[in-house]
């Protein structure tokens, strides 16, 4: 929304993906195309449970980049909350790439906060822990994550840090 609206102040992103993924985003007269989404390469382990890491394909690959959120446009702060063992999207990918296109149009409006040993789901503390969870596109058991340790340290940091980013970019609006 942020790219979008004018006088959105903070956006906190958990895992999201930079691009439309399985569903177009519309906003007015503007649509943006989902990306290629590769069935092909979804792994099946064992226990018939997906891991659909590289389902997607790259949106900063992509010709066009037609699949990209104009994040550039939005004049909010942003931050960008990722676990390195994200098996949904490529999170801390993501990120990283569209900061650097930020960076590149002289912005600074964005910060990451990374979590090594962190899967997709990073929820606030105290909240239950779980390595595998129902893909909302492909509607089967699909891995999240594995450490329980590394998400529980990132959801108690995560959290506080969600807090004092909000605190200190809405406290005055």
């Amino acid at each position: 929304m942020a790219a979008f609206l004018k006088n959105i102040a903070a956006v906190a992103s958990l895992n999201g993906p930079v691009a439309a993924t399985h569903i177009p985003l519309c906003y007015k007269d503007k649509t943006i195309p989902i990306l290629t989404t590769y069935e092909q390469h979804i792994e099946v382990t064992d226990s018939n449970i997906l891991d659909c890491s590289d389902v997607l394909i790259d949106p900063f690959q992509a010709p066009g980049n037609q699949s990209l959120i104009p994040i550039e446009k939005a004049e909010a702060q942003l931050l960008f909350i990722v676990g390195q063992d994200d098996h949904i999207v490529k999170s801390e990918y993501y990120a990283t790439e569209v900061c650097k296109l930020l960076q590149a149009q002289g912005k600074e409006n964005f910060q990451i906060l990374s979590y090594p040993g962190t899967g997709h789901c990073i929820d606030p503390p105290f909240f239950p822990s779980y390595p595998i969870g129902n893909h909302p596109v492909f509607l089967k058991r699909a891995v999240l994550g594995r450490e329980f340790g590394a998400y529980s340290r990132a959801q108690v940091h995560a959290w506080l840090q969600i807090q004092a980013f909000f605190q200190k970019y809405l406290n005055d609006k």
